[in-house]
């Protein structure tokens, strides 16, 4: 599952970035707004935590314009300005929620989890394919009910695979979901994750198969 951070504080960007990563996200980081405006129109992203103070404008400009054109991705604003007026302008322009700086990790990490279990949202149901699960809470994978171990990144390309049961995820779908703007690509990134999904859940006795459609991408259904 990958975010979108909006900083512009190094320091700050960093430091959520590792705890983003630990909790199991993936991230994109950017620092200004025309970055996020790029990024939101490239990549489709799970939630956004969006810095109001930009150097190059105001994140509630990128905040207006997602919810103009009807996007409903969560937004979760960061900033100093701990105002009354302040927090009210970004709620009614839709925003999800608010954190003040300073704020707790912890906290941020709480209230992404809230915004990802909303009705439509990503978080708070089990995902199954034959006897294999997916707790998208909990974000690991289950054989007949028994966890299995896996990478950060094999378990985002079986959560997308499973969220698409029965339809064809594209090999760029996968792309933006595991590496997003972030990090150069390698030709066969994608190829090497499915294999190793594909070989771990066969020898644990998954009765769900990921196929490869040539030339179009990859599909997860029961084995027949």
């Amino acid at each position: 599952m990958r975010l979108l951070v909006i900083e512009d504080n190094d320091e700050l960007a960093g430091l959520l970035a590792q705890g983003l990563r630990t909790a199991g996200y993936e991230s994109d980081r950017f620092s200004s707004v025309e970055d996020a405006r790029i990024a939101l129109s490239t990549v489709s992203y799970a939630a956004l935590i969006l810095d109001l103070g930009l150097p190059d404008g105001d994140g509630l400009d990128v905040l207006r314009e997602l919810r103009r054109r009807s996007d409903s991705i969560p937004v979760i604003l960061l900033t100093a300005r701990g105002g009354l007026d302040d927090r009210v302008s970004g709620l009614k322009l839709g925003a999800d929620d608010y954190l003040v700086k300073p704020f707790a990790l912890e906290e941020l990490l709480a209230r992404i989890e809230a915004q990802l279990r909303r009705p439509g949202q990503l978080l708070g149901a089990s995902l199954k394919v034959a006897n294999l699960s997916f707790d998208t809470r909990e974000r690991r994978c289950l054989i007949d009910d028994t966890p299995q171990p896996l990478s950060v990144r094999e378990t985002t390309v079986l959560e997308h695979l499973m969220r698409s049961k029965g339809r064809v995820v594209s090999k760029r779908q996968l792309e933006d979901s595991i590496f997003g703007l972030s990090e150069d690509v390698g030709s066969n990134a994608i190829e090497v994750y499915v294999h190793r999904l594909r070989k771990q859940l066969s020898e644990k006795g998954s009765k769900a198969q990921i196929h490869t459609i040539r030339g179009v991408g990859y599909l997860i259904s029961e084995d027949q």
